[in-house]
């Protein structure tokens, strides 16, 4: 399993116009095929006099579901490409509707694929996209002599802080990357010459959006 790749938190929406023909692109994080196939049919009924409502999605940190539809148009002109532009972008677990509006003029095949294409990269652009990894909630525990070392280590390995707790000591609950954990208790341990209190959690997965460490539920 991969321990790093990108994800939708928002799902977004936006759409390009090519030749007169819209196309409106919908961003869903998805986590179900079964939730994939109502996102799709509740585009369809939204837009039901639309021409075509494209779709594809992936599923798993591997991709192990995934699936597109070029519901009427020629094949390979709308759904690969909306599949494609997901996966060059390395985004799981992510649902990409392109509806079309059709504007008189056809496109061609060539024309299709890059209508498609953009619609999709408009609608990720649109969307919130974060980076899910795993890891391990590490709490550290010291006196105030040592509190200053555990803040230089942590800020220059960019580990992200969840909360900092001061009484008669001092509590940090930090978010460390799975390949990570190991050095950096090694490392707290030789600055605070093995006084430092560790506690590892369980495997988890966490990311950090706007700044903000939040741990996935499960």
């Amino acid at each position: 399993m991969k321990q790093t790749y990108d994800v939708v938190y928002e799902g977004g929406s936006d759409e390009i116009v090519e030749k007169k023909s819209r196309f409106i692109a919908h961003v869903f994080p998805v986590h179900s095929e079964q939730e994939a196939v109502e996102h799709i049919e509740q585009i369809r009924k939204q837009y039901w006099d639309a021409r075509h409502n494209c779709h594809a999605f992936v599923i798993g940190p591997n991709d192990e579901i995934s699936r597109c539809s070029d519901d009427g148009e020629p094949s390979g002109t709308a759904g690969r490409p909306i599949l494609e532009v997901l996966q060059g972008r390395g985004i799981h677990n992510v649902l990409v509707i392109v509806t079309r509006y059709f504007g008189g003029t056809l496109l061609g095949t060539g024309g299709l694929v890059r209508a498609y294409s953009q619609a999709t990269q408009a609608g990720l652009a649109a969307s919130r996209i974060m980076t899910r990894q795993s890891g391990r909630k590490l709490l550290i525990g010291t006196d105030y002599n040592g509190i200053g070392k555990m803040q230089y280590i942590v800020g220059k390995r960019n580990i992200p802080v969840l909360d900092t707790r001061y009484a008669e000591a001092v509590e940090m609950d930090v978010l460390v990357p799975e390949e990570e954990c190991t050095l950096l208790q090694k490392e707290i341990t030789e600055a605070t010459a093995g006084k430092a209190q560790l506690e590892v959690s369980d495997p988890l997965f966490f990311a950090v959006l706007d700044g903000k460490p939040m741990i996935f539920e499960e």
